[in-house]
């Protein structure tokens, strides 16, 4: 593992704009992803006579309620990174090999995007109109349940990935179903992917190294190689 300053020293971040083609692929991907959810679940919920805004409210209260409620699975999934156990070490692995390097040269308003897509596009499927139903058909704790399994399934990078998403599938249900409100889950999905991303690819860092996503995988970056706690 090196230190910062030896990769600040020996390799200087190349000119964004001639990095931009493949980092700018990956962000569109991304983006189309995750907010293309929003109108599969508009068509879906047409098809099922159930609109997925149906819960859907705008009130500052629920979107402050929303961020708060970002902070324990933040804090929960950092920690879980930081001190893998047992089966989860192969998450943290994930992150590592997978997900971090495609992200790595992400600027603040990439990850504001992508965070808003995942937000709106996966709150609005999987909360706003799959545990609307289930909790209608089957009641509020089983069509939670439910949800967050369809949710964990999205995610089937392994098993011990599909009990993260569960968990945090589970939690964004209790809040939906607690808060009678899509736009506090909306938030809280949205704040606590930003905010987590932004943590783990060292964005406010100048000298974190920059690579192109599709050219090259920095295979010994690390999510603990950084200074301070």
């Amino acid at each position: 593992m090196r230190d910062r300053d030896e990769i600040g020293d020996s390799e200087t971040p190349p000119d964004p704009e001639g990095d931009s083609p493949g980092h700018d692929l990956v962000i569109i991907l991304g983006v189309f992803a995750e907010g293309g959810m929003a109108p599969l679940a508009v068509l879906l919920g047409w098809f099922l006579s159930r609109s997925p805004l149906q819960e859907f409210s705008w009130d500052p209260g629920a979107a402050l309620l929303g961020m708060a409620a970002a902070l324990p699975p933040l804090a929960a999934m950092l920690t879980l990174l930081r001190h893998p156990f047992g089966r989860f070490v192969p998450v943290k692995r994930f992150f590592e090999d997978e997900l971090l390097p495609l992200l790595n040269n992400s600027r603040w308003e990439d990850l504001v995007l992508i965070a808003i897509a995942a937000g709106v596009g996966e709150e609005m499927l999987f909360r706003g109109l799959f545990q609307s139903i289930l909790m209608d058909v089957l009641g509020t704790w089983s069509g939670v349940v439910l949800s967050s399994v369809l949710f964990a399934a999205l995610h089937p990078i392994s098993i011990p990935y599909f009990h993260v998403m569960f968990a945090l599938g589970f939690y964004l249900g209790t809040l939906r179903a607690l808060s009678e409100n899509l736009l506090t889950t909306m938030t809280c999905h949205g704040t606590y992917l930003f905010l987590l991303l932004a943590r783990l690819l060292r964005v406010n860092d100048p000298n974190r190294p920059m690579r192109n996503p599709i050219d090259v995988i920095d295979a010994e970056h690390s999510i603990d190689d950084h200074d301070g706690p």
